[in-house]
């Protein structure tokens, strides 16, 4: 039993010697042998029935592909769904979580102390306090969210050249000293220190900076004295 291929080349020496006239019905009859082959198709998974007829979607594996182009579909509404829903968890997570100030003392010559009990030092110059945690009245930070903050305080005082820098401040974290910085000699009018600090915190948890009792700081003409916090990163309380 001759195949098709072969069949095909002898059609195909039939068109050599055939004149251009009779090229239609030579084509007719490749087409009609290719249909009427009844063994295996050596045309793989083409349906030469549909491929003679110049058809489109002629290919036997259309059902699967149309298949696979659904399921991916599908697939896809999927991890888009997925990644709406983390986005909203996100969101829910972080909604309202953008805190920060910074504040600093208004400008004086003379000095704030001393006093006979420690007292909060109130940073009333506001250049920044998003999510509203600064209160400048009280000098005072309330946590409007629990997580890790990071804080700065810079102390700073001079003094006239006859009197001793004597100054203490700390910061405090609802009542408990977290950092400190002070001076406390005879060997220049002018000094100042910077701390920074990592705190956990809670939602209402309240940071301050206090001026230590019998102590005091002087002659902050540019606002050096400043405090400044913000939100590291948030996390549920539990």
């Amino acid at each position: 039993m001759k195949t098709l291929t072969e069949a095909a080349l002898y059609v195909l020496l039939i068109l050599c010697f055939c004149s251009s006239s009779e090229s239609a019905t030579v084509l007719d009859l490749l087409r009609d042998t290719a249909v009427s082959w009844t063994g295996t198709l050596p045309c793989g998974q083409w349906d030469c029935e549909c491929a003679f007829s110049r058809q489109r979607s002629c290919c036997c594996v259309a059902k699967q592909l149309s298949e696979l182009e659904e399921a991916t579909f599908i697939r896809l509404i999927g991890v888009w769904e997925g990644l709406s829903h983390l986005n909203s968890q996100i969101e829910e997570v972080t909604a309202g979580c953008q805190i920060a100030f910074t504040a600093a003392v208004l400008p004086m010559t003379a000095c704030f102390g001393p006093f006979t009990s420690n007292v909060s030092v109130s940073y009333q110059s506001v250049s920044l306090n998003q999510g509203n945690g600064y209160n400048p009245a009280l000098g005072t930070f309330t946590a409007p969210h629990a997580g890790l903050y990071c804080f700065t305080f810079t102390a700073y005082s001079k003094v006239g050249d006859v009197d001793r820098l004597y100054q203490k401040l700390q910061l405090m974290k609802d009542g408990q000293l977290i950092a400190s910085s002070w001076e406390d000699n005879r060997e220049d009018s002018e000094d100042s220190s910077t701390q920074t600090v990592l705190l956990q915190l809670r939602r209402g948890s309240q940071v301050y900076v206090e001026l230590l009792s019998g102590r005091q700081f002087c002659g902050d003409t540019q606002s050096y004295n400043t405090f400044s916090g913000y939100l590291v990163y948030p996390f549920t309380e539990e």
